[in-house]
């Protein structure tokens, strides 16, 4: 049985709340992902206890469409793309470097995945699970030179130079508060395979060096705000760029917080705050 067979499809477009007409085309790719993004948190609560999440199909909607649990890049994305597969669209998985507070691209390694995907209109770039408030919330085609608005956030492809065979780009988001653009993630269109995914994902929930096995780091958007804990700091960034932050007090506080402001439950026996 192939992973899209094994796919739920209808309770993923439940959960999600997306009721929009179900073809193969760009409205459907833009509906989805604005609804996922909207719907699902981001959370590394797993690493956290020690592992690495499954990335198969049934713990994934076990976990994120039937619990009330959110998951990080390998999980969102995956979710996405057997979505968009079993509507009919052609994605082929990324992998990116994070560029956020890195010296040079290169100073990263390839730990993001993201998705591209094939419409009539051409390919577009579709990513559901960067946690970070200057995330895609609607898919924007692969083609530098151009600004692109959605959701009330912009982005632009940048083509950086290095010494690869294949083109690299920069995604960039504005902000508002800084007036500025600001680099989130350098990507090729070197096409990555499940295989690649599951060292990255073991990497990145597993080793002591990684963030995300040291910290909770947990995510959220609304229409109107997203909300960020990393540690105990709490913040959250209003539409118009806004920032306000407070230290959580203690773990019954962040557990409350983590149900109450990110709709995750917390598994019973992992401290949030250590």
């Amino acid at each position: 049985m192939s992973d899209t067979e094994q796919y739920d499809l209808d309770a993923y477009l439940d959960r999600i709340g997306w009721k929009g007409e179900r073809r193969a085309d760009l409205a459907t790719l833009r509906g989805v992902h604005l609804a996922h993004a909207l719907s699902l948190p981001f959370e590394n609560l797993d690493p956290l206890r020690g592992s690495a999440p499954s990335l198969d199909p049934a713990d994934l909607l076990a976990k994120m469409i039937h619990g009330r649990r959110g998951g990080y890049c390998y999980e969102h994305n995956t979710l996405l793309r057997l979505a968009l597969e079993a509507l009919g669209l052609r994605v082929t998985a990324l992998a990116a470097r994070v560029t956020v507070g890195a010296r040079t691209p290169e100073s990263r390694p390839r730990t993001h995945a993201m998705l591209q995907v094939e419409t009539e209109e051409g390919p577009y770039l579709a990513d559901v699970g960067f946690g970070a408030s200057g995330a895609l919330l609607l898919p924007v085609p692969l083609v530098t030179g151009t600004e692109f608005e959605g959701a009330g956030r912009r982005h632009r492809l940048t083509p950086l130079s290095h010494e690869g065979p294949l083109e690299l780009w920069e995604l960039q988001a504005y902000e508002r508060r800084d007036g500025e653009w600001a680099g989130q993630y350098a990507f090729t269109l070197e096409p990555f395979a499940a295989p690649d995914f599951e060292v990255f994902n073991w990497f990145v929930g597993t080793h002591p060096r990684s963030p995300f096995t040291r910290r909770p780091y947990l995510q959220r958007t609304t229409a109107e705000r997203h909300l960020a804990l990393d540690g105990a700091l709490f913040t959250e960034t209003l539409a118009d760029g806004t920032v306000t932050e407070r230290t959580l007090t203690g773990e019954a506080e962040a557990r409350r917080v983590a149900a109450e402001e990110f709709g995750i439950e917390v598994p019973a026996g992992l401290a949030l705050l250590g």
